[in-house]
């Protein structure tokens, strides 16, 4: 087995470069919750109305901010978990770090600002593209990572080689942000369009993708868990439904009702909450539980894992407010 990979290498605090990395991921946390806050309650106090309530600033494009932040923020925490545990062994394991860092920040920024200004949204815009290219080289690292293993695509080495999925979630974090920037720009056209297809019908199909191949790398690692508890199931039941649901509306008749996706994404978001909480549990399970956190936290359940959900659910449902936007412009002609 590969030493730097393990678990024990990191738990002894050989490098102190994992630790740095994973305080910054704690920090940033806990500063884009407060600029968030603090810029809310700046709002209230010059009287500005809620963001919802902004004129030519729709709730689907704050949706799509918001949830680029938190996939963002979940890969930042994520990965200086995962690259913790490999001791930091390549510099480009910083890199999505950085770059999740600069999308989880554009992400806050474009959900909670009244408006923005063209520098800002330039700004905006180089994060967000720069997570794309980040996240498909990673999944190139990440590909060469498992292949280059004894074994070579096996089991084992999916179960614990680099995720194949965590880049791809960095990537859907700037694709979701780009995505709310195009629309932005299009507030003023009725019907607006992602490349060839509606807007609606883009991101229908984005987030059918986006939460298909997270409930895949759920079933995937609670596979490695043998389902020991029951929960695991639902991660890998009802989010691959609403996958499929997202993925008729983007083809349906554009009358049809979307409440039974809508329903089955609010279900998925919840779930992004409450994996949390299990995979707290499942860490305090492990030896020594939360007072050997330092290898425990390395080695039991991902705890950023889960809310990935809660941000694809976020997407899916600004896809369905488009959709339905779309249908009540035809019905007006």
């Amino acid at each position: 087995m590969d030493a730097v990979a393990h678990p024990a290498v990191a738990a002894a605090g050989i490098d102190p470069r994992p630790r740095a990395a994973t305080l910054l991921g704690l920090a940033t946390f806990v500063a884009v919750a407060g600029a968030a806050g603090r810029q809310l309650a700046r709002m209230g106090r010059q009287g500005q109305p809620a963001p919802h309530a902004v004129p030519g600033v729709t709730a689907p494009e704050r949706r799509l901010h918001a949830a680029a932040a938190l996939l963002g923020l979940s890969v930042l925490a994520d990965s200086a978990l995962g690259h913790w545990r490999g001791a930091y062994e390549n510099p480009g394991m910083f890199a999505p770090l950085l770059s999740a860092l600069m999308a989880t920040g554009a992400g806050v920024s474009g959900a909670t600002a009244v408006a923005a200004a063209a520098r800002k949204r330039r700004m905006q815009s180089g994060a967000y593209a720069t997570a794309v290219m980040a996240g498909a080289a990673g999944t190139g690292f990440h590909v060469y990572n498992l292949l280059r293993r004894p074994g070579g695509l096996c089991w084992m080495n999916l179960f614990y080689a680099a995720p194949l999925g965590a880049p791809s979630a960095l990537s859907l974090s700037g694709l979701l942000g780009l995505a709310a920037q195009h629309l932005d720009r299009q507030r003023r056209t009725p019907a607006r369009r992602l490349s060839v297809l509606p807007a609606g019908r883009a991101l229908a199909v984005l987030t059918s993708i986006g939460i298909g191949g997270t409930a895949g790398e759920a079933g995937l690692l609670h596979f490695r868990g043998a389902f020991q508890n029951p929960c695991m199931w639902l991660p890998v039941s009802i989010p691959p439904l609403a996958s499929l649901l997202m993925a008729r509306a983007a083809v349906i008749s554009p009358q049809a009702r979307y409440g039974p996706a809508r329903l089955l994404l609010n279900i998925t978001a919840a779930l992004g909450i409450a994996g949390v909480g299990f995979h707290a549990y499942g860490v305090a399970r492990q030896m020594g539980g939360w007072r050997n956190a330092r290898q425990n936290l390395l080695s039991g359940p991902p705890l950023p894992a889960p809310p990935a959900f809660l941000a694809l659910a976020l997407a899916g449902g600004a896809a369905l407010s488009l959709l339905e936007a779309e249908r009540t412009a035809r019905m007006k002609r």
